[in-house]
């Protein structure tokens, strides 16, 4: 299977608040969605501008559908589909101005499929865009990205702030866009229940460091948390824990193999873990 997205130990660091991203390095296959999760200031928003050189990173490698992508590389970037979390498109601007305007942008760009996701969508071609709702903008971003031969598309917090029933309607658009030949979905939420119901991989990065790069499977069927008092836990290995949560009456350990802590540790309450639950307990744990 080959990688659409590469990243191998991108650096990139802001001299004033002396943040910066770490070594990055993950893979996105052909015909997958990748959800790119962390916390507010992790470094999602960073590592998604150094793969679009908006930012310029400070070493390391990027390699889209198998190449570098330079400033004057048009070829790629008509490939690439994005949507942000704010505002896309000027807000006095209509749909069928947007589409104008993108007509003599990319030499792909497909007015039928467009006006197609706009009537899928329920989104007027003549209504400007300042009068929309949160969800309308991301509808209209999203039919733009998807209009104009996309084949990887690069969305940061699309969903959030939206309905249930309108993010189910993002998440079947981009589950049917990767069905598709040669197409894949690089995805930061914080609204991991969506990526439950999509991700094939899930990529965490905290404090600028990918600290968890696992296929989602592999988390939800193998990870799990045993519920246990503090005696308990003292009976628990160190090289079973990787990071534990005193709460009220309890204390949550999280583990990478659940069916060998079963084995264990008969005697203990072995729950499966979320991502909520697995992304709280390695940001806010504690090692033993």
């Amino acid at each position: 299977m080959k990688n659409i997205l590469t990243l191998k130990d991108v650096n990139k660091k802001y001299d004033r608040s002396n943040f910066s991203i770490t070594d990055i390095s993950f893979s996105l296959p052909e015909g997958s969605i990748m959800g790119f999760i962390g916390e507010n200031g992790a470094g999602k928003s960073t590592t998604m501008n150094c793969i679009l050189n908006v930012l310029k990173k400070d070493s390391g490698k990027i390699e889209i559908f198998g190449k570098e992508m330079s400033d004057e590389d048009t070829i790629i970037r008509e490939s690439i589909g994005v949507v942000y979390d704010s505002n896309n498109f000027p807000d006095y601007l209509t749909a069928k101005q947007i589409s104008n305007i993108f007509e003599k942008i990319y030499k792909q760009w497909d007015n039928i499929c467009f006006e197609e996701y706009l009537k899928r969508f329920g989104l007027s071609k003549s209504q400007k865009i300042k009068t929309y709702s949160r969800g309308m903008g991301m509808k209209l971003a999203i039919a733009v990205a998807l209009s104009h031969k996309s084949k990887l598309l690069i969305l940061d917090e699309a969903t959030s702030g939206l309905d249930p029933v309108m993010r189910d309607e993002i998440l079947d658009v981009l589950l049917e866009f990767v069905k598709q030949k040669n197409h894949s979905v690089l995805l930061s939420s914080h609204i991991t229940g969506d990526l439950e119901k999509i991700a094939d991989y899930i990529v965490f990065i905290n404090k600028g460091e990918i600290i968890l790069n696992k296929t989602k499977d592999e988390l939800i069927y193998e990870y799990g948390i045993i519920r246990c008092s503090e005696n308990n836990f003292l009976s628990i290995s160190s090289e079973d824990i990787l990071s534990y949560m005193k709460r009220d009456y309890q204390i949550d350990v999280l583990v990478s193999d659940r069916k060998l802590a079963e084995r264990k540790y008969k005697n203990l309450i072995i729950d499966n873990a979320s991502l909520d639950e697995i992304m709280l307990l390695m940001v806010k744990g504690e090692t033993k």
